[in-house]
């Protein structure tokens, strides 16, 4: 059975194309709003499921939040894939910044990895509000996933970075 959020759907929660902006735990600068330090966020559950949710073809979305954690199970895929022969936590840092240079695609862009996940921007200015929360989410849960991809002194963990090798929903990653 595979994981779902906790978060709810709420109409007081902002949304960008169907996907809900939920509050960050992070002192990253964007369009997310501020969460309690002491309860867990999006960003927490993504990387908890991620092993499990991880092995699963299909995805029962359940609410918009389950959308926003089928977003990030496939991001933290993509970096995993890009610390994979990273053998520093200094190497695997500086692998995980040129990712979060990259341009972050929104939906209708062809370069978005779930084009029926969220709906398209109905402006340009929902499409920049989606961009930058999802370079805000991405960039937190990158700082987040180096926690755990490495020991404190510095060596990969094997037990994450073996999860690099995994095909979320069957989906090949290059």
């Amino acid at each position: 059975m595979v994981y779902h959020s906790s978060f709810i759907d709420d109409d007081e929660t902002t949304k960008s194309c169907g996907c809900p902006l939920l509050p960050l735990k992070t002192h990253i600068k964007g369009p997310a709003p501020a969460a309690d330090s002491d309860k867990a966020d999006i960003v927490d559950e993504a990387i908890t499921f991620f092993r499990a949710n991880v092995f699963f073809k299909n995805f029962h979305v359940k609410s918009p939040a389950d959308k926003l954690l089928i977003y990030l199970t496939s991001y933290i895929n993509i970096a995993l894939k890009r610390l994979e022969g990273c053998r520093t936590l200094a190497v695997g840092t500086k692998a995980i910044i040129n990712l979060g240079l990259e341009k972050v695609p929104v939906p209708g862009e062809p370069a978005f990895p779930f084009p029926g996940l969220f709906t398209l921007p109905q402006s340009e200015e929902e499409a920049e509000l989606l961009r930058n929360y999802l370079k805000q989410i991405r960039e937190e849960t990158s700082g987040r996933l180096l926690n755990c991809a490495y020991r404190t002194n510095g060596t990969p963990n094997k037990w994450w970075l073996a999860f690099a090798k995994r095909k979320f929903m069957n989906i090949v990653i290059l």
